[in-house]
């Protein structure tokens, strides 16, 4: 299992020459932080991978780059 975790995120690229730094799906544009806007306004992984010419694979990584940043910062939360 983790080798196939490990593999997914090799689909996710950081390079500060590529849209200021922020992670991107490999040979895109395309952001991590787009694909879970998306996610949360309510598109399922297979209308963004249509409608944005990227694989479901592609926007699995990207929730998993996500789960992966959060489980090792502290998250601030407005608790009022």
């Amino acid at each position: 299992m983790v080798g196939a975790l490990d593999e997914l995120l090799r689909r996710i690229v950081v390079d500060p020459r590529i849209m200021a730094g922020k992670p991107v799906i490999r040979g895109t544009r395309i952001t991590v932080d787009t694909i879970l806007e998306l996610l949360a306004s309510g598109m399922s992984p297979e209308e963004i991978a249509e409608d944005y010419g990227i694989s479901v694979e592609d926007v699995r990584a990207a929730l998993l780059y996500a789960a992966r940043v959060l489980g090792r910062e502290e998250v601030l939360v407005d608790t009022q």
